[in-house]
């Protein structure tokens, strides 16, 4: 065992004992960093994840760089219980996921016969050329995803999970791997409506109610709507009497503030 391995099995036992399974999502891919294709990867793996008790934790974005991917890799296996990529599975000289990932484990790669018949499904034998073959390369050792998309499998090794970047196969991918996927207690959510009341008002107070329950996690977010701001504090945890008492508090701070003029003064100052 590798003192890799050793790090990795520390960290899941500690998140273990607090009833809860990590993961990171790393998106692969010179376009995602360019801005010319846009993410939409990210946010619905959280969401899956969010359903399955599954927190994430992290989400990274790297080019197309076996070294930068495998590093990346590297780095997140040894702190999350699951990682999972998008992109760099195809076809051509720029997706080199696979190799990274073999690279990243200390594996071989090579054609997998499966894989192969995986792509014989959708393509014609005459028609299954070099390129297309780069999509039945898989590190020694990895299990296949198969999708009902393209055929295309991906690839699952140790607790890295590799998907397509093309948001219809990937969910594809994700839902075959979903039920496998070890579960925590899932995530609750409270929402409560801080209205005109500007954050610099409720800070301070919001703050001594995350100090007073840690296992929530409580944020303010704002946004722009009919020309004016609005902000709303949404509050999440896993056990529903503590997410209730800091709710609770929440909702008891925004009235008082109400009642102190905070709303009307909102009127009369600049939006924070």
């Amino acid at each position: 065992m590798t003192s890799q391995d050793t790090t990795t099995q520390d960290a899941n036992a500690q998140d273990a004992a607090r009833g809860s399974v990590t993961a990171a999502v790393l998106v692969i891919g010179d376009e995602i960093l360019s801005g010319r294709t846009k993410d939409t990867n990210s946010g619905h793996i959280a969401e899956r994840l969010a359903a399955l008790g599954v927190d994430l934790r992290e989400i990274r974005v790297v080019g197309d760089s076996t070294q930068e991917i495998a590093g990346a890799l590297n780095a997140l296996r040894a702190r999350y219980d699951y990682v999972l990529t998008t992109g760099g599975i195809g076809p051509t000289h720029d997706d080199v996921t696979a190799d990274a990932v073999a690279v990243a484990f200390e594996v071989g790669i090579s054609e997998n016969e499966l894989a192969i018949a995986m792509l014989l499904e959708r393509i014609r034998p005459e028609d299954l050329n070099e390129a297309r073959r780069r999509m039945a390369r898989v590190p020694h050792g990895a299990e296949l995803i198969e999708n009902d998309v393209s055929k295309a499998p991906g690839f699952w090794i140790g607790n890295v999970v590799c998907m397509a970047g093309v948001p219809a196969v990937m969910k594809a991918m994700l839902e075959r791997v979903a039920p496998r996927l070890d579960r925590g207690a899932p995530s609750r959510a409270r929402a409560i409506a801080a209205g005109a009341i500007p954050e610099g008002a409720y800070a301070a107070g919001l703050r001594e109610i995350a100090d007073a329950y840690p296992q929530v996690s409580i944020g303010s977010y704002p946004s722009f709507r009919n020309d004016s701001f609005h902000n709303e504090i949404v509050a999440r945890g896993k056990d529903e009497a503590t997410l209730a008492a800091a709710a609770a508090a929440i909702e008891g701070l925004l009235e008082r503030l109400r009642a102190a003029g905070a709303d009307v003064l909102a009127a009369r100052t600049v939006p924070e």
